[in-house]
């Protein structure tokens, strides 16, 4: 079941709010022969200020869009369907998150560990926080007092070492009961030795975000903030495949495809492969 989540958490209207419709327009849902559940309208965001108080921008309209998406999600999975929600940014998996049950692991891949706050994020977006917000060490103002996942239930995967203070800053707030593999001890151990044994330890619920930034910009220059040094495309697949296919999957996100460095769409084009190999037996 497909679910268009548009949120871009800057408030202008980038082209990550474009990319579920872009990815439509290339033919994933026919691809992977899904159900349609079409778009969750209130997931947008108009206010690109910082608000004062919290420090993230348009945090009102977060909240909205947060209570939309847990509610669509939430309604799905109760009904035995499986989402692939499709963003809109990193900021969007609060909302995801708040519809899952109790216990629920979080395949986390990510060029970056989004695990900054309304002070120490530098642009203010929620995206830069989220899994701060899901764990319970981000801002109240766009998500709950407590975790919602427990942190270590977490795995982050694929995030690129801290080269700058205010990465330096992130690292430092990561919560130490989250699992981490960053990606050069990744692609050591091997991306597909690291997703199947992700997919098969453990025996609960399990929810899979994918930020397509994770992939080195030589494959995926399309993301608003690229960095360098990450598993290929092949990587990705062989570390995805099994989590995508595993038997407690709740459903995946995708997330940072960003259409406005993609103007002739190949490689909007190039996901819907990628997604379609992950994702069809």
């Amino acid at each position: 079941m497909i679910v268009d989540a548009p949120l871009d958490s800057s408030g202008g209207g980038r082209g990550e709010e474009r990319a579920p419709a872009a990815l439509r327009r290339a033919g994933l849902r026919e691809a992977l022969a899904a159900d349609d559940d079409g778009q969750i309208d209130e997931a947008r965001l108009r206010d690109p200020n910082r608000d004062p108080v919290s420090g993230v921008i348009g945090a009102a309209g977060l909240v909205r869009a947060g209570g939309a998406i847990a509610a669509r999600i939430g309604a799905l999975i109760a009904d035995g369907h499986r989402p692939l929600v499709l963003g809109g940014d990193c900021a969007i998996l609060p909302g995801i998150c708040r519809a899952l049950p109790p216990a629920t692991d979080l395949w986390f891949v990510d060029a970056h560990p989004d695990f900054l706050d309304g002070t120490t994020s530098p642009t203010g977006e929620a995206a830069d926080m989220d899994l701060s917000v899901v764990t319970g060490h981000g801002p109240v103002a766009v998500g709950p007092a407590g975790a919602l996942i427990e942190p270590g239930r977490v795995h982050l995967l694929g995030h690129r070492p801290a080269t700058d203070e205010s990465s330096r800053v992130e690292a430092a707030r990561i919560d130490p009961a989250i699992h981490q593999i960053n990606a050069a001890e990744l692609l050591r151990r091997g991306a597909a030795t690291v997703g199947a044994s992700l997919a098969t330890d453990g025996d609960g619920p399990a929810w899979l975000h994918l930020d397509l930034d994770v992939v080195d910009p030589r494959d995926l220059p399309a993301v608003t903030y690229p960095e360098p040094d990450g598993p290929r495309w092949a990587d990705l697949i062989a570390l995805v495949t099994p989590l995508a296919r595993a038997d407690r999957l709740l459903g995946m996100s995708v997330t940072d495809l960003n259409t406005d460095e993609d103007p002739d769409g190949r490689h909007t084009r190039r996901v819907v492969e990628v997604l379609t190999e992950m994702l069809v037996d």
